[in-house]
């Protein structure tokens, strides 16, 4: 078993003893738990980033209940993503006008399977490019970076997506247990901010609901942040 931080056991101990609270009551608690330590304990010193993750009553074995999908949060997620896209011609020209880090076509897919190079966050491409992206599928697949049109990262328009993912866009999909996880900020954005990018994504969720799942759809709703405890939310 491993063993847990004194730091670690004061703020499970302090979350633990919240119950279940408010949206905005939430993101106040969860901004306030380093303060809480005492005499002692030292704090997390970075910028944490806060995530949402969310219990679904969806049953994941089955293809026509899975959630997944992307968003544009109000406020970003206080990073700034590495964007490659797979484009030629005007597409990548508009690529690059965009902001993208990386562009290119066959270069870039060898770049990526003869020099393992993985140091982006997000794969955007152009439909005529699945060519050279398909064989990228037994690396970029498990990583969750393989472009998808579902995902909106396989599109005629490039340039657009690179501007959404540079301004915040994240993507999620559940896992095998029916949870689905998302990014909505850093510890340092403002409870405004913070509390309005998460009631965006649960909205968003709660606009996904597959038609074939029965019963309770949104089982738990839990705020946490890189180096914290979980604070569970109201549903």
């Amino acid at each position: 078993m491993t063993k847990r931080s004194k730091r670690m056991q004061a703020l499970r101990t302090k979350a633990e003893s919240l119950g279940v609270l408010s949206l905005s009551q939430a993101v106040t608690e969860l901004k306030g738990l380093e303060s809480s330590l005492g005499k002692g304990v030292k704090p997390c010193k970075f910028d944490q980033t806060v995530e949402v993750a969310v219990r679904l009553g969806i049953d994941a074995r089955q293809a026509d209940q899975l959630v997944r999908g992307s968003i544009v949060l109000p406020h970003g997620i206080g990073k700034s993503q590495r964007v490659i896209v797979f484009a030629k011609g005007d597409a990548a020209a508009a690529a690059k006008a965009a902001g993208a880090d990386a562009v290119g076509d066959k270069d870039l897919a060898d770049k990526i399977l003869k020099e393992s190079w993985l140091d982006f966050d997000v794969a955007i491409a152009s439909p005529d490019m699945m060519g050279v992206v398909g064989p990228l599928g037994r690396v970029l697949g498990p990583r969750g970076l393989m472009p998808s049109p579902r995902a909106g990262t396989v599109t005629q328009d490039v340039a657009n997506a690179v501007k959404e993912y540079k301004a915040g866009k994240v993507e999620f999909r559940n896992d095998s247990g029916g949870n689905v996880h998302c990014v909505v900020g850093k510890l340092s954005f403002g409870e405004k901010e913070l509390a309005e990018n998460v009631d965006a994504f649960l909205q968003h969720i709660n606009s996904l609901k597959p038609n074939a799942q029965k019963g309770v759809y949104v089982r738990n709703i839990c705020l946490t942040s890189t180096m914290g405890p979980g604070i569970r939310v109201a549903l």
